[in-house]
């Protein structure tokens, strides 16, 4: 099967295409899916720069994918042959990563593919849907009539969890860099745009609130932001990252505040091989395919790349300048 292999760690020219063995059924629980799109995240360009999570050659990265049942295995009961699906499996190290013709996963990552999707919307959606669900909603606990900050929801993360917070039935606010990143979240609900460039989040957050602070806010940015951020959540409030916070950051204000800290890595099931959890981030895809296809919920692709072109994918996400996410068309 045709592949990219990311062949040394560093630049994204170091993503090569190339041809590896498809991957074979390997236990009763597994499909083997005829990939269609896979999608690109930032975790792919981190791994690619560094090297993977877990050690092994050849490398094949992308965590998130759809495509079309191929083969299952003996045991399977919620998919057949036929079905089209979407998943976050893989990636992290080896050759079972997504940016590839085939991917042999276990039942309990899929979900059946939301069908108002196409194939490269929905390769575009698990990791982040599950990332901002467990965040909001596991993390958090976001209730309605609460107030949200997201950082940066123009992105990736940011434009799914203003959405979800918006069902929840919370007010939202988020940061965002430009005017055409302002337009584009007010059509997904947000009540208020903070352009940060321009002004300092914590006080526009805090004039918003009436000096009280929100409920809840939800760093996906990570350095001085999440540090910052704490003086923007009211006392006894809640903040959640996705990012490791900086040892020698200061965290008087959020003690001052009793914050609860809540850190959010959804690939943790997935890395220390957590079966329950996993289980539970496919139920979030089932529910989030729901709301996407009952109108409630919207993935904003934002590009498209041919699989060979990996690699100008990977730099594109790296600028910094991107609207919702990149899909890679592997057929």
């Amino acid at each position: 099967m045709k592949a990219v292999v990311m062949t040394a760690s560093g630049p994204p020219e170091v993503l090569q295409l190339q041809t590896l063995p498809e991957p074979a059924i390997r236990s009763d629980t597994e499909l083997l899916v005829r990939l269609r799109a896979a999608g690109v995240n930032p975790i792919d360009t981190k791994l690619r720069g560094r090297g993977p999570l877990i050690d092994k050659s050849p490398t094949v990265l992308g965590c998130d994918g759809a495509g079309v049942v191929e083969a299952v295995g003996a045991a399977v009961d919620r998919f057949a042959v036929g079905d089209e699906v979407y998943f976050c499996s893989g990636g992290l190290g080896g050759p079972n990563g997504n940016y590839a013709e085939y991917a042999a996963i276990d039942q309990i990552c899929a979900a059946k593919k939301p069908a108002s999707l196409n194939f490269a919307e929905a390769a575009a959606a698990p990791l982040v849907l599950i990332t901002a669900w467990e965040a909001l909603y596991d993390r958090a606990r976001l209730q309605a009539g609460q107030t949200a900050l997201v950082h940066a929801g123009a992105g990736g993360v940011g434009h799914v969890a203003v959405q979800l917070a918006k069902l929840q039935g919370a007010e939202v606010c988020t940061t965002v860099g430009s005017e055409e990143k302002a337009n584009f979240v007010r059509q997904l609900g947000v009540d208020l745009p903070i352009l940060y460039k321009q002004r300092d989040f914590v006080t526009e957050v805090l004039n918003w609130t009436d000096g009280d602070g929100v409920d809840v806010a939800f760093d996906t940015v990570g350095g001085d932001t999440f540090f910052q951020s704490c003086a923007a959540v009211k006392f006894y409030g809640d903040i959640v990252t996705l990012l490791q916070p900086a040892s020698d950051g200061d965290l008087k204000v959020a003690r001052k505040r009793n914050l609860r800290i809540g850190l959010e890595l959804m690939l943790t099931p997935m890395l220390e091989d957590l079966p329950d959890e996993r289980l539970a981030q496919g139920r979030i895809l089932q529910q989030c395919a729901r709301l996407i296809d009952k109108g409630d919920l919207k993935i904003h692709l934002n590009r498209t790349f041919p699989l060979e072109e990996a690699a100008t994918a990977h730099a594109l996400l790296q600028s910094g300048s991107m609207l919702g996410k990149i899909a890679l068309i592997v057929a």
